[in-house]
């Protein structure tokens, strides 16, 4: 949002999210698709699309390609196929989100009181897994963040040839800030949408695990838990002793340029998370899972 290229794009066409009922959501459980290919299906956006690439198609509305991001838009794919036979549909896979599903039902399994949502997992990372390969087979093109989710997409549609497209940031919009005053109270810092489901459970499991640790030999440490809409589980955690829930900043870089330490303690997830990129830019340490970190060619104690 802070740099959309507005003066190079011909159109930008906006379409609120749907809002599904729980009855709807309830539904879409008995169909053979996942949970996800559901989410964002909305007649605004389909008779958007239609306008777009059917009824105004004239010479110059001829699309050489035409680009889908993420798996939540697929189902968008034969729609453009049959308004645009001649454009070449490149598929862009943001995550493996089977493979997301997966490592959720494996961090729930271990806590009794996430069964149900384990559960949920367990149902539907099948469903994904076929989806995801399904979606492989109508692009023409499939692009993706890291070797090993290219490695992952290939096990899963044999002869496919995904091309990877690394993740990157504007340098120029990431100063390297200095090194923090080493007298002040260490302060631990973790960034992202807090009512996504791998965020959520990186700081239930952070401060509940991890940080009583780091209390217990630095009792002023500090976790700042920086980002918008946080959900209620993240709401509670302000009440453990050094934790503080900022919920939505105008700016998070001020953030985690001051960390001492930029944490990313996430147990779900696939593709490469972007917030590292932003402390690697910004100069802060950063204390991390091998899943949190995956998709950077990075070593402990050589970076």
């Amino acid at each position: 949002n802070r740099g959309l290229p507005r003066d190079l794009l011909r159109d930008v066409i906006l379409i609120p999210p749907p809002r599904r009922s729980t009855a709807a959501r309830l539904r879409q459980q008995l169909s053979p698709l996942p949970d996800l290919a559901h989410r964002l299906r909305s007649p605004a956006w389909e008779a958007a699309l239609r306008q777009l690439l059917g009824e105004r198609r004239r010479e110059d509305t001829r699309f050489d390609n035409v680009q889908v991001e993420g798996l939540e838009l697929a189902w968008n794919l034969p729609l453009v196929r049959a308004l645009q036979p001649q454009a070449r549909l490149i598929y862009d896979a943001h995550n493996v989100e089977y493979q997301l599903q997966r490592t959720a039902f494996a961090a729930d399994l271990r806590r009794p009181a996430r069964w149900p949502a384990a559960l949920y997992s367990l149902s539907q990372w099948p469903r994904l897994r076929r989806y995801e390969a399904e979606t492989c087979r109508r692009a023409d093109a499939v692009a993706c963040v890291s070797e090993q989710d290219a490695d992952t997409l290939r096990a899963l549609s044999p002869g496919l040839r995904p091309v990877v497209v690394p993740n990157g940031l504007d340098l120029d919009e990431y100063p390297f800030s200095p090194p923090i005053e080493r007298d002040r109270p260490p302060r631990l810092v973790f960034t992202g949408k807090m009512d996504y489901r791998p965020n959520v459970d990186a700081v239930e499991w952070f401060v509940g695990e991890i940080f009583p640790l780091v209390r217990a030999a630095r009792p002023d440490a500090e976790f700042h838990i920086v980002g918008q809409q946080p959900e209620r589980r993240v709401t509670a955690l302000g009440a453990s002793p050094g934790v503080r829930v900022l919920g939505a900043v105008p700016d998070t870089r001020p953030h985690i340029a001051g960390a001492g330490v930029y944490v990313a303690p996430l147990r779900m997830g696939g593709g490469s998370r972007f917030k590292l990129l932003e402390a690697f830019a910004l100069g802060a340490p950063v204390v991390s899972t091998p899943l949190g970190a995956a998709g950077f060619p990075v070593a402990d104690e050589r970076e």
